[in-house]
């Protein structure tokens, strides 16, 4: 079993589609282990898109992270990272296919809906980032 963290990130919560990605993720068969509404400081963003400080977008990223709260979850299920990438669809909203998450939902490569993680070994550090363990029912 593996483990995904998503963020529903601003665009997501101002439409009020949580609800929505969580079910859609939820009738693919991935078990929602935990969530929590939190607003993104900039030194966790910085940590988190730390491979992305160097780029001219960055601080454009900042604003937007922290312009509201987000929804963290975490989602388990067999392959469930890959699974999570396949149901949101490519990062930018209008190359994403029509059913996918970010195709249905998203309009830009920011305004994507959510943030998923790319990896098993990724999903670990943010899950850890994001969740303390007391927070992670077991």
């Amino acid at each position: 079993m593996e483990r995904s963290l998503i963020l529903c990130k601003p665009d997501c919560m101002e439409k009020n589609l949580a609800g929505e990605v969580i079910a859609r993720f939820e009738k693919a068969g991935l078990r929602l282990v935990a969530a929590k509404m939190l607003r993104l400081t900039p030194a966790l963003l910085d940590e988190h898109y730390s491979h992305l400080k160097d780029k001219p977008f960055f601080p454009e990223i900042v604003t937007f992270m922290s312009s509201r709260p987000v929804l963290a979850l975490i989602l388990e299920g067999d392959q469930a990272v890959g699974r999570v990438r396949d149901l949101l669809g490519p990062t930018d909203s209008r190359k994403a296919a029509k059913g996918t998450i970010r195709g249905d939902l998203g309009t830009s490569n920011m305004l994507n809906i959510a943030h998923a993680s790319d990896s098993v070994e990724n999903a670990a550090l943010e899950v850890r980032r994001f969740f303390r363990a007391d927070e992670i029912p077991s």
